[in-house]
Parts: structure tokens; C-alpha cells; sequence
């Protein structure tokens, strides 16, 4: 029967337990419930393995970071499934656009400070080494704001920043896939031989960012 004033069922209540104990079923089924918590994590985990940081071979043949599938734009550069920019070398050596490109635009703009091939010089960093652990979004903070990194028993390093200089703004795609491509291993110190071409899209991106008509 339900007390129709209070909405309360006049059935005989449940006996109380005593404070701090827990029926022995609660108990048994806890390890079955923290299992099945897990499980979905751990079906995850093996879904979305982790990449490694370092270069690979993707399902083409290519060799890109991580061996992962890259895709091409109009402009020749290829990216990641995650949008970051990567360099692809074919499995006969031939290299995109943009890693040549990158070399050209390092040796052009960054070795007088970053030595050649990124390898460092007594005053700035080897980017070689720095791109093994620095993101695209870390790299393109840097060069475009600068960074000081003071000195414990040596002098300053001061990064300049390069945020209104247009031979390095208007590259740095380029800079990040070849030092990424160094820093990876994909390529040797040696002037690279084979590449893609030139697209048309490049071409007049370029002329735009430079305000050429």
C-alpha cells in the first residue's frame, strides 16, 4: 500500500546494516566492475598506438615522420593525419618540394648561427638535435618571437625574432620539414639530388607573400 498524503509505501522498511559494512555481494562483484572500467581505456590504448618520433616507413613507401600516410596539397606539401606539415621522400630518393626547398631557404637565412645542415655552431644551437623534441607549434614560436636562454657559466643564447622578415616567414613550412627531416634521420648531410617540382600554387603563393604581382 502507498500513504496516498505522503507518497511513502507502508511496506516494513529494510533492516539497517551496521555503519562501516559492506554486503558481502557489493564485495563480490567489485573487481568485475573495476575490470570493465579498464577495459574501455585499454581498448583505446591499442587503437590509437603512439607514434614514434622518428622517421618511418608509411604504407606507400615513402619515408615520412613516423611512418605515417601523408596527404598533398595544391602547393606540394604534404601533411600529417593531424595537420602537421611532414617531409615525404619516395622510395627512390626523390624528395617534395618543400624539404628541398628547406634546405635551400636553412642555408640561405639560418647556418651563419645554426652551422650547416643544422649541426650547431659555439654560439646556437644544432636545430638538428632541437626538432627531435620540439613541436611545430614550439618551432613556429620561436622563430617568429625570438627566445633568450640564459647562460649558467656561458654566455647568453639569443634567438632574434623573425616575425616581420619575409625570407623566413614566407618559408616556414619549408625550414620546419627539412630540419624535421634532419632531425628524424631522413636525411644525410649530403645536397639532396632528387626532388619533386615547383607547382604553379607554390609559385604564386610565394609571389603573394612577398606582395609580388
Amino acid at each position: 500500500m502507498t500513504n496516498s498524503a505522503y507518497g511513502r509505501s507502508n511496506l516494513s522498511p529494510a533492516p539497517r546494516r551496521a555503519a562501516g559494512r559492506t554486503p558481502s555481494a557489493l564485495l563480490a562483484i567489485a573487481p568485475l566492475v573495476m575490470c570493465l572500467a579498464v577495459l574501455p581505456v585499454a581498448a583505446m590504448a591499442q587503437e590509437q598506438p603512439a607514434v614514434p618520433n622518428t622517421m618511418g616507413t608509411a604504407p606507400d613507401g615513402s619515408k615520412t615522420h613516423g611512418g605515417q600516410e601523408a596527404s598533398k596539397d595544391d602547393l606540394g606539401k604534404y601533411t600529417l593525419p593531424d595537420g602537421t606539415p611532414t617531409y615525404r621522400i619516395a622510395p627512390d630518393g626523390t624528395m617534395d618540394w618543400f624539404t628541398y626547398s628547406g634546405y635551400r631557404r636553412y642555408h640561405a637565412e639560418c647556418h651563419v648561427c645554426h652551422g650547416p645542415d643544422g649541426m650547431g655552431s659555439t654560439y646556437a644551437p644544432a636545430l638538428a638535435n632541437s626538432l627531435k623534441t620540439l613541436t611545430y607549434e614550439q618551432f613556429m614560436e620561436t622563430v617568429v618571437n625570438g627566445k633568450k636562454t640564459i647562460g649558467v657559466g656561458t654566455a647568453d643564447q639569443v634567438m632574434p625574432a623573425f616575425g616581420e622578415n619575409l625570407n623566413v616567414m614566407c618559408y616556414m613550412d619549408d625550414l620546419y620539414v627539412y630540419l624535421k627531416a634532419r632531425a628524424d634521420g631522413a636525411l644525410d648531410r649530403t645536397r639532396p639530388s632528387k626532388r619533386e617540382d615547383k607547382t604553379k600554387e607554390y609559385g604564386a603563393n610565394e609571389n603573394q607573400c612577398f606582395g609580388r604581382k
